[in-house]
């Protein structure tokens, strides 16, 4: 059990990591007529509304929280709270977004299993990756019972110190989860393991929402009208362009 602890959380981070960033990479570069998130909204739209809209929003706090949450330098977050009260807004904050995330997706998993023609266009794949998420936000709400037995935020420590240890390849960084309540080490296990599928699922076009941003720095493109364009083209007129648009 011991090698097992140490491969688990000593060696498949970095494993799942490098898969995560690599993988995505060739992906993009090699598929990118699969790098969709095979909507179905044309088949059905008000359920999907519901849920994705819960789900998007759960998700996207609960993954800014866990970044900025486990990531921030203990110095700056010193500064700003004391462990307990960064434990309970965690605690708080992810609670009510991991509900509004796990109520969205299980509409979206109910909307697939009950519409024919949802069930019929869904791969087993995709059912597989929301069930992995499933159970991944319901490990994640589980946490905070055993959060809450211990609000001086020494457990919520110990984990920032691991995800901060990964981060900075800290040597024996997986016996700071020794003696850690299994919830835990399984939310850490199975998150691990969605960056380890996320290059081969449609979960890659989160990357694309990400990339968005850069639109706001992009150059404005110049668009031209049609009679305009045909005098910068030889041999095009504009009784060409006219009778064309007839």
């Amino acid at each position: 059990m011991s090698a097992l602890h140490s491969f688990l959380f000593g060696i498949y981070p970095y494993i799942a990591l490098a898969v995560f960033f690599v993988g995505s990479l060739i992906r993009f570069d090699r598929d990118q007529y699969t790098w969709k998130s095979d909507s179905s909204q044309l088949l059905r739209r008000g359920e999907l509304r519901w849920g994705s809209n819960l789900f998007h929003f759960g998700v996207l706090v609960v993954f800014f929280g866990h970044l900025f949450g486990f990531l921030i330098p203990d110095s700056i977050a010193d500064l700003m709270m004391t462990p307990t009260e960064h434990a309970l807004l965690a605690m708080i904050g992810g609670g009510v977004a991991g509900v509004a995330a796990l109520a969205g997706l299980t509409l979206l998993i109910h909307r697939r299993l009950t519409d024919p023609r949802i069930h019929a266009n869904t791969r087993p794949w995709d059912m597989g990756v929301l069930t992995i998420l499933w159970i991944q936000l319901v490990l994640g709400l589980w946490t905070i019972y055993f959060s809450a037995q211990h609000l001086d935020g020494a457990n919520f420590l110990r984990l920032v110190a691991y995800v901060q240890g990964i981060v900075s390849f800290r040597v024996g960084n997986a016996d700071l989860l020794n003696n850690v309540p299994w919830v835990y080490q399984a939310h850490i296990a199975l998150g691990l393991t969605i960056f380890l599928i996320f290059p081969f699922t449609r979960l890659a076009h989160i990357w694309s929402g990400f990339a968005t941003v850069a639109y706001l720095f992009r150059r404005p493109q110049i668009v031209r009208s049609r009679p305009q364009e045909a005098r910068t083209l030889p041999g095009v007129t504009r009784g060409d362009v006219a009778a064309r648009q007839r």
